[in-house]
């Protein structure tokens, strides 16, 4: 019951601009959660509020009909306005009184006369000084709540409340879009902090066959431009990912996520060009990154050296 309160006082604020962007998906989000008994009741409760609307309608129609049979039942009341009449004048039009001689007019219109056009001063409609009114009295409470009582947030509280939402968004999505990563869509991630984590991961996890600089040992030398099974990333990444059974390289998907291997993947590939202190003889054929799928920049040392 408290979710379908909290929904209807929703789709109740939903027609404000200011609610229109924030609330939009909180309660469709909620809606999603309801179960059929809750959503059965929602039904319920819109039906009797449409109901209640009919019957409002069905009463004013009644009134009005009332109004005018009694109207024509008694002459009497046939000059008389009727209520709706009445209503309109005294919130919505007003009563305009007529300007009969030219002396009322000319004081009317005195200091309302621009390039040879005057208007008529008249009063302002009762509607729009009730709107007036109101701005005004919204003005107070809303200065009082805020900055007298310190209720509610201020609009930099909210700007920063906005801030935090969207950097938990934010990093969902950057969630999201690692735990996504595969041999079609990895990339060379030159970021100091991604070669740093592969630099790490590779050490701990590649170091035992392919030494720590990358020279090869039961592995084979990473750092000449000869490569097994191709030296592009997504080659790499796929080598890393699978392994080479055959060759004793096992695969690491279970062991390492998807950004890991990207990470390892990215470092393997800086190491190209290096000098180890035992390099072992190429194997393999000579790789060539094409401009169309570069494997790495060209200038491999400014970036370990920044490590």
């Amino acid at each position: 019951m408290k979710k379908i309160l909290s929904l209807l006082a929703l789709l109740g604020l939903g027609s404000f601009p200011a609610w229109a962007q924030t609330e939009n998906s909180e309660w469709f989000a909620q809606l999603q959660a309801m179960d059929s008994g809750q959503l059965s009741l929602l039904v319920i409760l819109g039906l009797v509020l449409l109901v209640i609307v009919i019957l409002l309608v069905l009463m004013v129609y009644l009134m009005s009909f009332m109004a005018e049979v009694l109207r024509r039942e008694n002459p009497e009341l046939a000059n008389e306005p009727t209520w709706w009449e009445s209503f309109k004048e005294r919130y919505v039009t007003g009563k305009v009184d007529e300007v009969g001689g030219k002396e009322e007019k000319a004081k009317l219109m005195d200091d309302h006369s621009y390039d040879g056009i005057t208007e008529l001063d008249n009063f302002m409609p009762p509607w729009l000084q009730w709107v007036f009114v109101g701005t005004i009295l919204f003005a107070v409470v809303y200065f009082v709540n805020y900055s007298v009582l310190g209720n509610g947030p201020t609009g930099v509280e909210e700007y920063q409340e906005e801030l935090r939402v969207e950097a938990i968004a934010a990093e969902l999505r950057k969630a999201n879009q690692a735990a996504s990563i595969d041999e079609n869509t990895v990339v060379f991630d030159e970021s100091a902090g991604a070669i740093s984590a592969g630099k790490t991961l590779f050490e701990t996890n590649c170091a035992a066959c392919h030494a720590a600089d990358g020279g090869g040992g039961v592995g084979p030398n990473l750092t000449d431009e000869y490569w097994l099974h191709g030296g592009s990333i997504k080659e790499v990444f796929t080598v890393v990912k699978y392994g080479v059974i055959e060759k004793g390289m096992i695969p690491w998907q279970d062991q390492l996520s998807p950004e890991e291997m990207q990470q390892v993947a990215s470092y393997i590939l800086t190491l190209k060009g290096t000098s180890p202190a035992n390099p072992k003889a190429p194997q393999g054929e000579p790789y060539s990154a094409s401009p169309a799928d570069p494997a790495a920049p060209a200038d491999t040392t400014a970036i370990l050296a920044a490590l």
